[in-house]
């Protein structure tokens, strides 16, 4: 979709405090939300599949899961009015949209593995006091992000890609349930043929269709996997019928549901992600004001982004909500439709505040087989490794930065592969350890402030000429 003529003229798509027909906004609105829908909710999915809870509408877990979900698009859609309408210098007024955080789930994996219900006091205590650590970033962000530069931020997101991808393939073949129960159909074939409807539909209107249709893209590829799941005998149509009679028409957020526990490993890492994610913020924020009105953010609007991200996140974890972050996808939508309204992202923002108040629309979205979520997901973090490596393509490679990403991703990758390497730490640290990204990002940021910039002598050229002479000495 494009912004036409009747929307409104050039200087004022320009503006965010411009407000288009409502006619016009309320579609432009409902677009971001489905462009970011999907991603949203996913983050709930996979911590609930971590920990244990069963996917069956019939499973005691059943309400867990769905309050979750439900969780994750209202606080969603709050964080994302805080960003649009501001409080105070909380809020950048602009059209940034927030969704729950992939980059976060490398750490909250290790914290509920197997333990239900009883691992997520600690997980969002860990999200309270993460989300105000990020807040205050808000004050001095500017002032670090030399310590974050192109080499650090892209091989954390790249990190965080090669995190989740094992997520995506389990999820295919039938999810974390069918491996440990070792059920015959996981891996079958029958479960892959729904994946992959959901990829290839994705991918067909990715790059054969413009406008909604390739925004949506992923989102319409689930809907072909669902309708193909149900065709298959995957999903029963009983089991929807099953999930709506559950599920309550109306329900609000309850505080402290799931207890408030301090925990090390969880504090310290939501407080180490929070800097990942606030870089990411400054990100989004520079390229809505550059897609959108040709202009550089300013120090204002990227500090009230900051806050607004830290206190929305510990908002939702007072609630029961996954860490918030402001979402790319949605930076791209805006330079598409030339549209920067924020007033249009806060139609979505109330859209989303909605759905997250009708259970039913989280138990219509936990009927979604968990092998179509795979396909979605494969995608999805697919996507977020190839980011990772186009932030990494503004690296200078010399000496000293290829030294410094093979010792980071070697750590990092290597002990998330071989948790058992440090099985005789506190739990504390292994829990950290363990993520892989965490140690990565430490390696990489504290390596590029001591070391000297005099090793940066030698050229990728040079590195690679040296080592073919060695090999002819050979």
């Amino acid at each position: 979709m494009t912004a036409e003529k009747s929307i409104g003229t050039p200087e004022q798509l320009r503006d965010p405090n411009y407000t288009p027909p409502l006619g016009k906004a309320i579609p432009l609105g409902i677009q971001h939300v489905l462009a970011m829908f999907v991603s949203n909710v996913t983050p709930a999915i996979i911590v609930a599949g971590a920990a244990g809870f069963g996917f069956g509408s019939n499973s005691p877990d059943f309400p867990q899961l769905l309050y979750l979900i439900q969780m994750s698009m209202l606080f969603a859609g709050i964080a994302t009015l805080i960003q649009t309408v501001g409080v105070g210098p909380v809020g950048a007024k602009l059209p940034v949209v927030q969704g729950t955080s992939f980059a976060f789930i490398p750490i909250m994996i290790p914290l509920v593995a197997g333990k239900g219900v009883d691992g997520l006091a600690a997980l969002f205590g860990g999200v309270l006091i993460g989300g105000l650590f990020h807040a205050v970033l808000g004050m001095f962000i500017g002032r670090i992000r030399f310590a974050l530069p192109p080499l650090v931020t892209g091989l954390v997101v790249t990190m965080i890609g090669l995190a989740l991808v094992k997520v995506g393939i389990d999820y295919a073949a039938g999810g974390v349930p069918a491996r440990v129960q070792g059920l015959e159909e996981y891996g079958s074939l029958l479960n892959w043929s729904a994946a992959l409807v959901v990829i290839i539909v994705t991918l067909a209107l990715k790059f054969f269709t413009r406008g909604m249709m390739s925004v949506s893209a992923v989102l319409i590829g689930i809907v072909a996997g669902y309708i193909y799941s149900m065709f298959v005998g995957i999903l029963p149509p009983a089991s929807i019928a099953t999930s709506f009679e559950r599920a309550s028409a109306f329900a609000l957020p309850v505080p402290f549901k799931y207890g408030f526990e301090f925990s090390a490993a969880a504090i310290i890492g939501f407080c180490l992600m929070a800097f990942v994610s606030a870089v990411e913020t400054v990100g989004d924020v520079s390229g809505i004001t550059k897609g959108g009105s040709g202009r550089e953010a300013t120090d204002k609007e990227i500090a009230g982004a900051t806050y607004a991200d830290g206190f929305g996140t510990a908002i939702a974890g007072i609630f029961g909500g996954l860490p918030n972050t402001s979402f790319s996808q949605n930076v791209g939508l805006i330079a598409m439709t030339g549209v920067m309204s924020r007033h249009v992202v806060t139609i979505g923002a109330i859209f989303l505040i909605i759905c997250g108040l009708i259970p039913k629309v989280g138990a219509l979205i936990r009927t979604v087989p968990i092998e179509v979520l795979g396909g979605g997901v494969i995608v999805m973090f697919g996507m977020v490794v190839a980011a990772g490596v186009s932030m990494l393509s503004d690296v200078n490679w010399n000496r000293r930065n290829m030294v410094i990403f093979a010792l980071a991703i070697s750590v990092g990758l290597g002990l998330q592969l071989e948790p058992k390497a440090v099985q005789y730490l506190p739990d504390s640290i292994r829990i950290l350890m363990t993520s892989g990204l965490l140690p990565a990002a430490l390696i990489a940021i504290v390596l590029n402030l001591i070391l000297p910039e005099e090793l940066a002598g030698e050229s990728t050229e040079e590195i690679s000429g040296g080592m073919a002479g060695h090999d002819d000495d050979k």
